[in-house]
């Protein structure tokens, strides 16, 4: 019975060490996918800023022609 019993603990014992290697690397290639989602959602982050700082810019020149068409209404 101890000889049986030692032998599930031996099968039981590399069962585990098997699902810690397949975890393990599961693991590293979450993180890596990780790594790599932060890294585009930066670079996304950064290209809506630039986006919307160039969207502002056009909004102030539009905003500055129709103040200058509205004022060349006026005097006209």
């Amino acid at each position: 019975m101890l000889e049986s019993s030692l032998s599930q603990l031996e099968q039981l014992v590399g069962d585990l060490v098997q699902q810690n290697h397949a975890l393990t690397a599961n693991n590293a290639q979450l993180s890596a996918e990780l790594a790599q989602a932060k890294d585009e959602n930066e670079s996304l982050q950064l290209t809506l800023m630039e986006h919307e700082e160039k969207q502002g810019a056009t909004a102030a020149r539009i905003q500055a022609l129709v103040e200058r068409a509205s004022a060349g209404a006026v005097n006209a």
